[in-house]
C-alpha cells in the first residue's frame, strides 16, 4: 500500500485538496502550525498524523455487505475435518460427529464472530484446543462401543489429520479475508460516535489500514463544538439525529469512542431500535490497561470490545420460543394434578370464578390478559388495576395465602406461554397503570419490554419481589436482556425451584 508523498518545501498542497494515491483518496488538510515566537508561523510536518477524508465505497463492496465471517468459516471447517473421508469411509460416523462437535465448540467460543484484527496465530490455540476436546469426546464414546484396538487406532489417526486440516483451512480462510479487505472487496461502513483524540486516531487507522474491513462513513457526537471540526470530518449529525442517519447511510458497524455525552445517554442510544441492524463496538475508557478473558480485538493499538445483544437475534428468539413451548407443554402435563387440586381448593374457599384475569403489558408494550388462580376477590376493577400490593390483605384465606407463598397461583400462566403472550423466563409483566408511572419515573423501565415478559425472572429470584425498589428491578431485567443465554434461563429456573421449595413467594 502506497502512502501520499510528503510535500516538499517548494510545492505545498492547498488546504482541502484530494491527493490520488493508487486506489485511495487522501485528504491533506491545512498543515498544523506552531508559533515560532516572533509572530511568524511555520509548517510542522512532524507533529501529528495526516488527517484523512472518508471515501465512497465501491459497487463490489456494496454487493458483499451481507457477507459474514461464519458464512465462509463454517463450511470450510466442516469440509477440512472430513478430509480423511477422501480415501477411507471406515470411520465416517466418528469423523462426522466430531466435526459437528468441533463447529459447536467453535461457535460457543466465539470463533465465528466477525473480528477487526484478523490473525491466524491469535485463533490457533483456541481452534486446536476445542478440536482436541471434540475428538476426545467422540473417542471416549466410540471406545465404549467398539472393542477392536485397531479400529480406534485408525479413528484417532484420521482425527489427527482432521485437526491439522482444520488449522490449515482456517489459516487459508483468514488470509483470504485479509486479502479481500486490503483490496476493499469486502468492507462495511462504520459510524464513530465521538470526536475526541481516540476517535480521531481510530478513524485514521481505519482509513490507513484497510485490512480492518471498515470504511468510515462519518462522526456523530452530542456537541461537535467541543472538538476540532477539521479532525472529525465529515461530521454527519448529532445523537438526536441518529435514527435518520442510519436510514440514509450505508452503516453496518458503530464504534463508540471518546464521546462528549454522558454514559446514560450512550446506554439509551445503544438500546435504541436504530442500533438493531448494526454491530456495536466500544473503546474502553481506560483502554491502556489490558483486560483478561478471550482473544482481544483491536484496531492498531486501540482495543475494541464488542457489545453483545443476543435478544436482537431472530435465531436466538426462535430458540427461546421453542424452549418455551416444550417447557410449558411438559410442565402442564406433569403439574396437571397440582392444577386440578388448586382449582378445587380455590372453588371450595371462594366459590365460582377460580381464575383471575388481569390486563398486563407485554412485549413491545402490547396489552394481554394474564391468567392466575384467584387468591382474593377485588372489590372493584379500579382496585384490581391500581392497588400495588395485597400481601397483607385480611381478605386472603388460607388457601390463597398458601398458593401465593408457593407461587402455585401463577401456574395458569403456562397457558399464556403456550399462546405466545409470555415466555418462561423474562421480566415480570406489570399493569398498565403502574407501567405508565414507572416509565415516567425510571427511564430504564420501558426498555424491559424489548423482550416478552416471563413467568419468572432474574429480578424475582434475586429477591426483588413485592414491595422492592423498581429501579433495582429494571436494572436486573435489563441485565438479563443484554446477557441472555439458554444457560441463564436454566439458572433462573433452578433458582425459581429453590425459591418455591423454601416458600419464598409473596
Amino acid at each position: 500500500m502506497s502512502y501520499p508523498r510528503q510535500p516538499t518545501a517548494d510545492v505545498k498542497p492547498k488546504a482541502g485538496v484530494d491527493v490520488e494515491a493508487g486506489p485511495f483518496q487522501w485528504w491533506v488538510p491545512e498543515q498544523r502550525t506552531a508559533d515560532s515566537g516572533s509572530g511568524s508561523r511555520q509548517h510542522d510536518y512532524i507533529d501529528g498524523p495526516t488527517v484523512v477524508q472518508p471515501y465512497l465505497g465501491s459497487k463490489f463492496a456494496r454487493s458483499t455487505r451481507s457477507l459474514r465471517a461464519w458464512m465462509i468459516s463454517v463450511p470450510i471447517d466442516l469440509l477440512a475435518f472430513l478430509v480423511p473421508l477422501l480415501w477411507s469411509l471406515q470411520h465416517w460416523k466418528g469423523l462426522g460427529v466430531a466435526a459437528l462437535f468441533s463447529v459447536l465448540l467453535f461457535a460457543f467460543g466465539g470463533l465465528y464472530r466477525g473480528r477487526r484484527h484478523l490473525s491466524f496465530l491469535d485463533l490457533a490455540p483456541a481452534l486446536f484446543g476445542r478440536t482436541l476436546i471434540a475428538c476426545a469426546m467422540v473417542g471416549i464414546v466410540f471406545a465404549e462401543r467398539h472393542g477392536p484396538q485397531a479400529y480406534l487406532a485408525g479413528l484417532f489417526r484420521e482425527m489427527g489429520i482432521s485437526v491439522l486440516a482444520v488449522l490449515i483451512g482456517r489459516a487459508v480462510t483468514t488470509n483470504a479475508v485479509i486479502f479481500a479487505r486490503r483490496r476493499r472487496w469486502v468492507e462495511h461502513g462504520v459510524v464513530i460516535i465521538g470526536g475526541g483524540p481516540v476517535a480521531v486516531e481510530l478513524a485514521r487507522l481505519l482509513r490507513r489500514y484497510p485490512q480492518y474491513g471498515l470504511r468510515l462513513v462519518g462522526f456523530v457526537d452530542e456537541d461537535p463544538g467541543t472538538h476540532d471540526r477539521r479532525d472529525i470530518m465529515p461530521f454527519i449529525g448529532t445523537l438526536d439525529e441518529i435514527e435518520t442517519l442510519f436510514g440514509t447511510t450505508e452503516c453496518d458497524v458503530v464504534i463508540i469512542a471518546d464521546p462528549s455525552c454522558a454514559e446514560g445517554r450512550l446506554i439509551e442510544i445503544a438500546r435504541s431500535p436504530a442500533m438493531r441492524r448494526c454491530d456495536l463496538w466500544i473503546v474502553p475508557r481506560m483502554h491502556e490497561f489490558p483486560s483478561d478473558g478471550g482473544v482481544p480485538d483491536h484496531v492498531g493499538a486501540i482495543p475494541l470490545v464488542r457489545v453483545h445483544r443476543p435478544t436482537l437475534s431472530v435465531t436466538r428468539r426462535a430458540v427461546k420460543r421453542a424452549f418455551d413451548v416444550i417447557f410449558a407443554s411438559v410442565a402442564l402435563t406433569i403439574l396437571s394434578p397440582v392444577l386440578l387440586l388448586a382449582a378445587i381448593a380455590t372453588f371450595v374457599e371462594g366459590g365460582r370464578g377460580i381464575f383471575f384475569r388481569q390486563q398486563r403489558i407485554g412485549f413491545q408494550g402490547k396489552p394481554f390478559e394474564v391468567l392466575k388462580f384467584r387468591s382474593i376477590r377485588p372489590s372493584s376493577e379500579t382496585e384490581s388495576q391500581t392497588k400495588w400490593s395485597v400481601a397483607n390483605d385480611s381478605r386472603i384465606g388460607p388457601v390463597g395465602r398458601f398458593m401465593r407463598r408457593t407461587s402455585i397461583d401463577e401456574l395458569p400462566q403456562l397457558w399464556n406461554i403456550l399462546r405466545g403472550d409470555m415466555t418462561v423466563v423474562g421480566p415480570r409483566p406489570e399493569r398498565p397503570y403502574f407501567v405508565d408511572r414507572f416509565t415516567a419515573n425510571y427511564p430504564d423501565y420501558a426498555m424491559r419490554h424489548r423482550v416478552p415478559v416471563g413467568l419468572t425472572g432474574l429480578a424475582q429470584v434475586s429477591g426483588l419481589r413485592g414491595d422492592t425498589p423498581i429501579s433495582d428491578r429494571a436494572r436486573f431485567d435489563n441485565y438479563y436482556i443484554e446477557n441472555w443465554s439458554i444457560w441463564l434461563d436454566v439458572k433462573v429456573l433452578l433458582r425459581t425451584v429453590g425459591e418455591v421449595l423454601r416458600g419464598g413467594g409473596r
